[in-house]
């Protein structure tokens, strides 16, 4: 029988001897590297981690003990830990264990979190609620994987500072969000070496100043106070947490479990705001992933004997493959072309275009929302910026789009990769609500592409219009291979393109959807409905010309989307028919409006009748309700 295996809580764990809890770092690693094997996930962080996690079950008492994770794919071993170790093959499967923190599964899951920058802001609000509420349980933040680079951090750490609550942030420094990190942050963490001296002449100048204070009185003590200032400012690698109101701890190898325990059972007994800095591998005790942290950072089911992926990829290119490539290509002719992105080369496929074009690339580090307005700041003086940002993390630079690029008309070109369902990645990161946001925004030029030719048009489109300008797509594959970027022609801007006539419904369909919405006409045709079908790859502007055309011989208009039904396309459109032709009816189909479970896309999109087949019954049983009203 393995430790682990014995292990279905923080009690358990606690009864362990010390000596014992290397064993269990080691199987804990072990498992983690055979369960993601099976699922996939983000291993990478919490092979990292796994000490840590050991350590703070070991010394602090959790579900009391309030531990937030940031990033929460930082988070395995905690719940290997924490009564999930049976189970763990379902991690990111439909009905199982999530890929992040998710506070309905685990009592020991304290805040959900999928996003980076969150822990610090949402342990500073327990903190209080435990101060208001007269209680007196621990509150631990760990905060890293990239984490440190993101604004949201130290507006939590600047207030947390200065409220003086018992509140004690855990730095995983591992150097790596996704991509190796960025920034001055990360350069003077990575800096910061062990080196006890530091705190050696710390306390010795302390203890000088308690006896000189004995001897001479306060004038004196006053002076050797701003001796020790001085000494922290000079050599002391905890300055700027120090400046911020925290007491520093650090660094100290967060793969030493007894040198982590000591630590943490020694800061717990203080109070007020304190950070314990940690270094740690991404990675650690896989070869594989310690040998290419980016790479091993989240991916899909893998052998783990040989490193290689069990599905081996065939077919043609993903959207992001595809998106990279063309940015690099159009780069040769627009030589003011920029590319940005938030922590995500890899991701977004802008580390294309970081190989061809290093200086013309930007990565500004887990910062979505500096990455707009310096995107901003770039286009007011001739260069035009493309910035590249998952979907889900371009919802956190909302204000940015609005004030900072849409209220001064400025061209930049938002790319937004896994738009609609993501698939395992679950809640946190759906890309299901672009289209609404970004319709919302006056000014803005919504965009989809339907294929990867229609991609490159659309791109080279945005680079002609004089405004704001974003376009959506999946994590999917392309449906066939593009043509080369320079045989690629512009998209007409605002415009649609008619793939199919017929009487009776108009399908109007976006990005994604539209290659579904024409094989269900097809089939439709079989069963004697007939359908247009239009790609809206224009979500706004709208085509005036060729909606007024097709309002004028359809009673009936059906929009797909793959995104929210909530203020989506077809809310946008049925606004717009209500003036125009009030009499023609419009119905949405797309995301209805509820959070959507981990699943593999094609099951989710499956299940809210987003396929050739889902799209069919719906228009077959629309039209049977609409012949049943004309009775």
């Amino acid at each position: 029988m393995t430790l682990l295996s014995t292990i279905h809580g923080p009690a358990d764990l606690q009864r362990l001897a010390p000596a014992q809890l290397p064993q269990l770092a080691e199987e804990v690693r072990a498992r983690l590297i055979e369960g993601c094997s099976l699922t996939g996930g983000h291993i990478g962080a919490s092979l990292g981690v796994v000490e840590l996690a050991i350590a703070l079950l070991y010394e602090f008492d959790s579900p009391r003990d309030k531990v937030l994770w940031d990033v929460g794919h930082q988070a395995y071993a905690w719940k290997l830990l924490t009564g999930r170790n049976e189970g763990f093959e379902t991690l990111r499967q439909v009905g199982g264990i999530s890929g992040f923190l998710k506070r309905s599964e685990s009592e020991h899951d304290h805040f959900g979190a999928g996003h980076a920058g969150t822990a610090m802001s949402a342990a500073l609000g327990m903190a209080t609620a435990r101060d208001l509420n007269g209680d007196d349980y621990k509150v631990v933040a760990v905060v890293g994987d990239g984490a440190m680079t993101c604004g949201l951090s130290y507006e939590g750490m600047n207030n947390a500072g200065h409220s003086d609550r018992d509140v004690i942030l855990i730095v995983n420094d591992n150097g790596m969000s996704i991509s190796p990190n960025v920034g001055a942050i990360s350069k003077t963490l990575g800096a910061i070496v062990a080196d006890p001296r530091t705190n050696k002449l710390r306390e010795l100048v302390k203890q000088m100043t308690f006896a000189l204070g004995g001897v001479f009185g306060h004038g004196v003590v006053d002076f050797a106070k701003n001796i020790e200032e001085s000494v922290k400012n000079l050599w002391s690698p905890g300055m700027l947490f120090e400046e911020l109101g925290f007491r520093y701890f650090g660094p100290i190898d967060g793969h030493d479990l007894e040198k982590l325990t000591d630590t943490l059972a020694f800061v717990r007994a203080m109070k007020g705001p304190r950070v314990i800095h940690v270094l740690t591998q991404k990675g650690k005790g896989f070869e594989f992933a310690e040998q290419n942290r980016e790479k091993w950072h989240g991916l899909a089911a893998y052998d783990p004997v040989t490193g290689e992926f069990r599905k081996k990829s065939s077919g043609p290119p993903t959207w992001t493959q595809v998106f990279g490539d063309a940015l690099t290509a159009l780069a040769e002719e627009h030589r003011n072309l920029v590319a940005i992105t938030a922590a995500m080369p890899s991701g977004t496929g802008t580390n294309i275009f970081q190989k061809q074009w290093p200086e013309r690339f930007f990565d500004v580090g887990i910062a979505e929302g500096h990455a707009v307005t310096f995107a901003g700041g770039l286009a007011t003086q001739g260069i035009r910026p493309m910035v590249a940002i998952y979907s889900t993390f371009l919802q956190r630079a909302y204000d940015n789009i609005i004030h900072d690029i849409a209220v001064q008309h400025l061209p930049v070109t938002f790319c937004m990769d896994r738009a609609g369902l993501v698939g395992e990645d679950g809640q946190t990161h759906m890309g299901l609500y672009d289209i609404a946001y970004m319709l919302a925004v006056p000014d803005m030029t919504v965009t989809a592409p339907k294929d990867a030719d229609e991609l490159i048009g659309l791109l080279k489109c945005s680079l002609a219009h004089d405004g704001p300008f974003c376009t959506r797509y999946p994590r999917d594959k392309v449906p066939a291979e593009p043509r080369p970027v320079a045989e690629v022609p512009p998209v007409p801007y605002g415009t649609w393109e008619m793939l199919r006539s017929g009487r009776d419904i108009a399908l109007l369909a976006v990005g994604t959807m539209v290659q579904p919405a024409y094989d269900a006409a097809a089939q439709l045709g079989r069963d004697g409905i007939d359908c247009s079908v239009v790609n809206c790859r224009f979500i706004k502007p709208l085509d005036a010309a060729m909606l007024e055309a097709i309002a004028g011989e359809h009673r009936t208009i059906v929009t797909v989307e793959e995104g929210t039904v909530v203020n989506g396309f077809g809310a946008y459109l049925a606004e717009t028919m209500q003036a125009l032709r009030p009499e023609v009816r419009v119905v949405a189909l797309g995301v209805p409006d509820r959070l959507v479970e981990q699943a593999p896309r094609p099951d989710q999109l499956a299940r809210f009748g987003l396929t050739a087949d889902g799209i069919a019954r719906r228009i077959s049983a629309l039209v049977r309700e609409e012949s049943l009203e004309a009775r």
